[in-house]
């Protein structure tokens, strides 16, 4: 047995449910700083920016999954689903501070939408994302049927990317960091390809 049957059986016996617990103590954490005076001068874009980049990260560490197991052949697919939902709990926190914390009216949320092109971006990332999420459970795959669930969570490699994309608009100035996300997003999505051409030949 190579390292990765090694990783493998050790993982069998790693439950799903600390990916839970534990991903979602970031956001507890971000909340806590801000209420305490530990996110700066400007606490709610701050929490607002915080948020956004936890959940962008988790949606890299679901989109490694595939590509890890193919290279490597270490298989961390049970843990794919939590860490996809903790990702949009922390994007729908983002979503909620920014609506509820940082505009504080429908007014301007509508003219932000319409007027801003990555706030436009974010949103559209965010509804791609919201059916994933809903759909997320046993049931969902059972009423859909496998086939129609698996072409409904594709949504996902677009969703990421738009989320990417929306990063590095709304910084100001050029900076590396949100690049080399969007990078880091095309490459894995890339990585997926030849598995897409053996599946359309087989």
């Amino acid at each position: 047995m190579g390292l990765a049957g090694r990783i493998n059986g050790a993982l069998r016996h790693v439950p799903v449910w600390p990916v839970y617990l534990l991903g979602m103590a970031p956001a507890a954490w971000f909340f806590w700083l801000g209420l305490t005076g530990g996110l700066g001068v400007e606490p709610i874009k701050a929490l607002e920016h915080r948020l956004g980049l936890t959940g962008l990260q988790f949606l890299l560490a679901g989109l490694a999954i595939t590509p890890l197991r193919r290279l490597s052949g270490v298989n961390l697919i049970r843990y794919r689903r939590a860490l996809g939902l903790v990702a949009f709990f922390h994007i729908a926190l983002h979503l909620g501070v920014w609506l509820g914390l940082d505009l504080q009216s429908w007014q301007l949320i509508r003219a932000d939408i319409i007027k801003r092109p990555y706030i436009t971006i974010g949103m559209a990332a965010f509804v791609l994302l919201l059916p994933l999420a809903v759909t997320s459970n046993g049931w969902a795959v059972r009423r859909l049927g496998p086939v129609r669930w698996r072409r409904l969570h594709r949504l996902v490699y677009l969703a990421v990317p738009l989320g990417a994309v929306h990063f590095v608009m709304l910084v100001k100035g050029w900076q590396i960091e949100p690049v080399l996300y969007l990078a880091a997003i095309l490459v894995l999505l890339a990585l997926r390809l030849p598995l897409i051409r053996v599946r359309r030949t087989a």
